[in-house]
């Protein structure tokens, strides 16, 4: 499927009920595996962060 077009209203209930899913098994975890994850998602998106999001604009 292209990004340009719609979902459908299956696929846009489907990825509510994953992102649901992962909500919930996120809290189910104990604090320091909680943690760990946020600590896991915040290096990838050190990692793979959009460039100049966070930064202010160098002069020129």
């Amino acid at each position: 499927m292209s990004d340009t077009q719609p979902m459908d209203a299956g696929e846009e209930q489907s990825e509510e009920a994953q992102g649901l899913r992962l909500v919930r098994a996120f809290l189910s975890l104990s604090p320091d595996k909680r943690a760990e994850v946020i600590a896991f998602v915040e290096a990838l998106v050190r990692a793979h962060g959009r460039p100049g999001e966070g930064q202010e604009a160098s002069p020129t």
